[in-house]
């Protein structure tokens, strides 16, 4: 059981978005929770980092690359519950997104496996409805620009 099992407060997470072009980043976990899937880069925040710095710190050591300006996409509440009721996981999501700006694609840190995937390649993909849906608003916010 790691401090993250029944917690005596949330979890911060953030992740952002990357696109480059119409391409998204997405990167697969190689440790669980979720092990083997496509997710949207990121990690937890670490005490005296801001939000931004955990976004970008966590895209160079899971992908390699560096991004332009952020915008906030989404924020997503993650609560598990045990069959008892009690909070076993509780994360507190704030994934933002960014266009690429530099740097190839090499993954490390949590991930097995770093690439962007075409719009058309994401609709085969097993993803979770927030990371879709943290896609979508990324796109619009992103084109505003």
């Amino acid at each position: 059981m790691t401090e993250r099992h029944y917690p005596e407060r949330p979890w911060v997470g953030i992740g952002c978005v990357v696109l480059r072009g119409e391409d998204v980043l997405l990167v697969r976990r190689a440790r669980p929770p979720l092990q083997g899937s496509w997710t949207i880069p990121g990690g937890a925040q670490s005490l005296g980092e801001t939000m931004e710095e955990t976004a970008r710190r966590e895209l160079r050591e899971e992908a390699g690359i560096e991004v332009g300006p952020l915008s906030l996409a989404v924020v997503v509440d993650v609560i598990d519950r045990d069959e008892a009721g009690r909070i076993r996981f509780q994360y507190s999501i704030v994934d933002f997104c960014a266009r690429w700006l530099s740097g190839a694609l090499v993954a490390g840190d949590d991930a097995s496996e770093a690439r962007f995937f075409s719009p058309a390649e994401l609709e085969s993909l097993e993803l979770w409805n927030e990371t879709r849906r943290a896609i979508a608003v990324a796109r619009q916010r992103l084109a505003e620009r």
